[in-house]
C-alpha cells in the first residue's frame, strides 16, 4: 500500500513539473517560430531545442511545447489563469480578413500604420487579402487597443489621431506603377485597388489618390521641397540692377513647347535608339505610333512628339542616323572570356540607360495576367516577359528559361543588379524552370519582377521563403 502511494505522488509530481516547464501551443495559420518566440517572450532556439522531432516547416494545427519562464507559478494558477483570461485576448494577436475590408481598414481598427501591418506579413508584399486569411497584428497595437478599451469612457475615440492620409499625385514622364507605389510604401496591387481607372495604362498627368503612412507622406513632400530649394538656389537672384536684363530674356527661360517631326526608319535603327535619340522611352514611342508594337520596318514614317531642343539638336548633327542607331543596338560578343555554361553576352556601349530601361519596360507590364506560353501583353509565362522586354531593345532571348539560364555569365548573389536575370526551381523540379528580372537589390535582398501563375505579372523577393527555397542562380546577359 505504501509502496502504491509512492508511485502515485511520484507521477502527480512529474506531471506538475512538466506543466511548470512547458506551456502546449498549438499552431495557427501564419504563425511561425519567430511569431510563437515573441508571443510567450522566449528565444526562436528555446523552442527548438524543446521540440527537436518538430519538423522545419511548421504544420498547421500541430503542437508544439513552449518553456515556461515563470517556473514559479504552479499547475493550479496556470489552470486558474487560463479559465479567467477572457478568449478575445488568447487569440488578440490574430485578425480574420472579413468581407469589404482591405489593409487600410484594418490598420485602423488596430490604430497601427499599413507599413507596421505589412512588416508583420511579409505575404501581403505580394499578395492580395483573401477572405478568412488570417493576419497577425503587431504586439503594440493589441497593447493600445486594450488601453483604449479600458479608457473609452474618458478618451473619445476621435481624438485619436488618423496615422494614414490620402494625396493626390500627378502622373509624371517615364513614372511607372512600382517606381510610384515603391515612393509611397504601397503595393502596386494596392494602388491599383486604389485607383480602379489605372489598371490597364497609366496616362502622363492623370491624378492618383494615394492613402499612405502619414511618415511617407511627409517625406515624399520634404524631398519635394529640397528639389524646389535646389532649382530656386540655382536660378539668378533677382534684384532692381538686373530685373531689367531679366525681362529681356525672359523667352529664353520659358522651356520650349513640344514639337511633332517626322522620322523614317533607317536599316539597322531600332526601337531604342530612336527613342534615346528623341529624349522619349520606347513605351512612348509605341503609344504615339501604336503600328510598330509588333515590328519596326525600314522606311516606316514615324511621327514623334518631342522637345523643340531635342528636335533641333538631331537637326543639327551632320553624320547618318545609322551611326546613331548602331550605338545603341546590343552587339554580340565572341565567347572566349565566358564560362563553360555560356552561350551568349551581349554588350552595348550605353549599359545603365538600357539596364534602366528594361526594367521600366518590363515593370509597365505589372498586373498583366499568366498565360502559359504567352509573349504578348495578352498574358505571359516567365520566360515569355523576358523575351518580350528585351525583344524590344532588339536583344534575342531564347524560348524557355532553362535555355535563358545559359545565357551570359553566372554571378553570386552579392554581386547582383538591375537588369541580371534570375533563375529558380519551383514545385520540386529537378532543373530550372522559372525566370525573372532583378529590379533592386538592397541589404541582400534581391527584387525581382516576373510573372507568377498565381499572381501574373508581379514583383517579389528572395526573402520570400518560397523564393529563399527555390532560388538557383543569378545571370548577367548584358556588359
Amino acid at each position: 500500500m505504501v509502496v502504491r502511494l509512492i508511485i502515485v505522488l511520484f507521477f502527480f509530481s512529474v506531471g506538475v513539473f512538466s506543466q511548470e516547464k512547458f506551456i502546449k501551443h498549438k499552431i495557427s495559420k501564419g504563425e511561425n517560430l519567430s511569431v510563437i518566440a515573441k508571443k510567450y517572450g522566449v528565444k526562436t532556439k528555446d523552442i527548438q531545442d524543446a521540440n527537436p522531432e518538430a519538423p522545419t516547416i511548421l504544420k498547421l494545427n500541430s503542437v508544439l511545447l513552449i518553456p515556461n519562464t515563470n517556473k514559479k507559478v504552479t499547475a493550479k494558477k496556470t489552470e486558474i489563469l487560463a479559465s479567467t483570461t477572457p478568449r478575445a485576448t488568447l487569440n488578440s494577436d490574430q485578425h480574420e480578413v472579413q468581407q469589404k475590408e482591405n489593409l487600410w481598414v484594418i490598420s485602423k481598427k488596430y490604430n497601427v500604420s499599413v507599413d507596421e501591418l505589412k512588416k508583420a506579413n511579409p505575404s501581403l508584399e505580394s499578395e492580395d487579402l483573401k477572405i478568412g486569411q488570417k493576419l497577425t497584428i503587431p504586439s503594440n497595437a493589441i497593447a493600445a487597443s486594450e488601453k483604449t478599451k479600458k479608457n473609452q469612457n474618458i478618451e473619445k475615440p476621435e481624438i485619436i489621431p488618423s496615422t494614414d492620409l490620402e494625396v493626390l499625385v500627378e502622373v509624371k514622364p517615364k513614372e511607372t506603377k512600382y517606381l510610384i507605389a515603391k515612393k509611397y510604401g504601397i503595393t502596386v496591387a494596392e494602388l491599383e485597388r486604389q485607383n480602379p481607372s489605372i489598371k490597364r495604362k497609366l496616362p502622363v498627368g492623370y491624378l492618383l489618390k494615394i492613402r499612405t503612412s502619414k511618415e511617407k507622406a511627409n517625406q515624399e513632400i520634404k524631398d519635394t521641397a529640397l528639389a524646389a530649394e535646389t532649382q530656386i538656389a540655382q536660378s539668378p537672384v533677382l534684384t532692381s540692377d538686373n530685373k531689367a536684363a531679366t525681362d529681356e530674356v525672359k523667352g529664353e527661360i520659358i522651356p520650349a513647347q513640344n514639337v511633332e517631326v517626322l522620322v523614317e526608319v533607317q536599316p539597322k535603327e531600332t526601337k531604342y535608339a530612336i527613342a534615346k535619340k528623341y529624349g522619349i522611352t520606347v513605351a512612348e514611342l509605341e503609344r504615339q505610333n501604336p503600328s510598330i508594337k509588333a515590328k519596326l520596318p525600314v522606311g516606316y514614317v514615324l511621327k514623334i512628339n518631342t522637345s523643340k531642343e531635342k528636335a533641333d539638336e538631331v537637326a543639327l548633327v551632320a553624320t547618318p542616323q545609322i551611326n546613331d542607331s548602331l550605338a545603341g543596338t546590343p552587339q554580340v560578343a565572341d565567347n572566349s572570356g565566358v564560362e563553360k555554361d555560356t552561350t551568349t553576352i551581349f554588350r552595348v556601349s550605353n549599359h545603365s540607360d538600357l539596364v534602366n530601361q528594361l526594367v521600366m519596360n518590363a515593370t509597365e507590364n505589372i498586373g498583366t495576367r499568366y498565360r502559359s506560353g504567352g509573349t504578348t501583353k495578352a498574358g505571359f509565362d516567365c520566360s515569355g516577359l523576358m523575351i518580350c522586354t528585351f525583344n524590344n531593345f532588339d536583344i534575342k532571348l531564347p524560348r524557355s528559361s532553362i535555355e535563358q539560364s545559359r545565357v551570359g555569365f553566372k554571378v553570386g548573389t552579392e554581386e547582383a543588379q538591375k537588369g541580371d536575370l534570375i533563375f529558380f526551381r519551383t514545385n520540386g523540379r529537378r532543373q530550372i524552370n522559372h525566370v525573372g528580372m532583378v529590379v533592386e537589390v538592397a541589404d541582400g535582398e534581391i527584387k525581382f519582377v516576373h510573372s507568377s501563375t498565381h499572381g501574373g505579372v508581379i514583383i517579389s523577393s528572395t526573402k520570400e521563403p518560397y523564393y529563399q527555397r527555390t532560388f538557383t542562380q543569378v545571370n548577367r546577359i548584358l556588359q
